[in-house]
């Protein structure tokens, strides 16, 4: 029975990574590799991740370098900065792309702290449906006659404790990014 929490603690860790992860990829006015996650470059006759075509570095706290293994997939990369939604300019010298933080504005960072608290919520959202799935598989459990009634009691405790745990690592994650973007 004790197994139906362990699942759900695990589910709401993965929940956290993902958080993390999908936090990562916000733009705050700092330069972080984390930003081109995700960008996919046509190269070779494949989609291939940014990292896996150049070597990606941070100079200054305020730009990223990319320079391609290859340079004659400059344009590629470009293009795919380009078709990202990162809204940031490549400028390019035909063997090293730079990529320009710019400040953000106010209104831009309020904005995006939207964006952080929305996401936020659809994660907690995802933590409590994991809530919901175990002490329905306790119920059920429960009501088959596997578990005792004080069992289940205290396991919807349990789980309603883990619950609250990771709620409040949400918050707090979200708070310090909230925090990071707000820095001028």
């Amino acid at each position: 029975m004790d197994e139906v929490i362990l699942e759900m603690s695990d589910k709401m860790e993965k929940n956290i990574e993902a958080y993390r992860r999908e936090l990562a990829r916000i733009r705050t006015g700092r330069a972080s590799l984390n930003l081109l996650d995700g960008i996919k470059v046509e190269a070779y006759g494949s989609s291939m991740p940014l990292n896996q075509v150049a070597t990606l570095t941070i100079p200054e706290s305020r730009m990223i370098v990319i320079q391609p293994w290859d340079t004659q997939q400059v344009s590629a990369i470009e293009k795919a900065i380009h078709g990202s939604d990162l809204g940031l300019t490549p400028n390019s010298d035909g063997k090293v792309i730079r990529l320009v933080i710019p400040q953000l504005t106010e209104e831009r960072r309020k904005e995006m702290v939207k964006q952080v608290k929305k996401i936020s919520e659809e994660y907690r959202v995802a933590i409590r449906n994991s809530r919901r799935d175990a002490i329905d598989a306790l119920k059920k459990l429960k009501n088959d006659k596997q578990l005792p009634e004080d069992d289940f009691f205290r396991l919807q405790d349990e789980a309603q404790q883990e619950t609250d745990r990771f709620i409040k690592q949400i918050d707090t994650i979200m708070a310090d990014k909230e925090k990071e973007m707000m820095e001028v």
